[in-house]
């Protein structure tokens, strides 16, 4: 007969059970945030009023698996499309669709300066590590993506936004290859969030 190392009054001690629990939580909590750590998401966005219109502030983890990694080391280009959607909701009828924006974005590794190359929108930059480039890739600030008028000061509107990998915009041997492989794949989930417009700056004068 098979006897529990576990003394009876312990399993039944309620301060037992409690401390039991509360390991067991944080076990899954540092889980859960492993996890989380190996995915690309967004983890913030907001929306800000200028005198020229809307601009979109966020900031994305970007995480890349070892194909692409690999890829990128040995001086392949890896393109990203920023994608934003922007609606009004409406109580009896569908959503309003209020603006859709998308920015091309790039990381490749230079091999003559040993040094990883951002393209965000027309702005360059450089890094001299891949933590650093990620990083660069990931910070949107100032993008203009909604004109004067798009939206009415304090009303309520919708929006979202990811990040994905332009696998069509890959040299075609690794396009044709990125349709069967999910290696070649990296997008965020939706970020979701909802907000009032903002009210627009005077514009400064000519």
């Amino acid at each position: 007969m098979m006897v529990s190392s576990t003394p009876c009054c312990a399993r039944r001690d309620p301060a037992f059970r409690w401390l039991a629990a509360l390991l067991l939580a944080g076990w899954l909590a540092v889980a859960g945030s492993a996890l989380a750590s190996d995915k690309s998401t967004v983890r913030q966005a907001a929306i800000r009023a200028t005198p020229h219109g809307y601009v979109l502030d966020a900031d994305i983890n970007i995480v890349l698996n070892p194909t692409l990694e690999d890829a990128l080391t040995k001086g392949i280009n890896l393109p990203f499309l920023l994608e934003l959607e922007v609606t009004r909701p409406r109580n009896w009828w569908f959503d309003e669709d209020i603006g859709e924006a998308v920015r091309k974005q790039r990381i490749y590794y230079h091999l003559l300066l040993r040094r990883y190359v951002v393209e965000n929108g027309y702005t360059t930059q450089t890094a001299a590590t891949l933590g650093e480039a990620l990083a660069l890739l990931g910070r949107v600030e100032d993008w203009q993506m909604l004109e004067r008028g798009a939206l009415r000061t304090g009303k309520r509107y919708a929006a979202r936004l990811r990040l994905r990998l332009d696998t069509e915009q890959l040299p075609k041997p690794l396009s044709i290859g990125a349709v069967t492989s999910d290696q070649w794949e990296l997008v965020t989930p939706w970020y979701d969030w909802s907000f009032a417009a903002p009210a627009l700056p005077a514009s400064s004068p000519p």
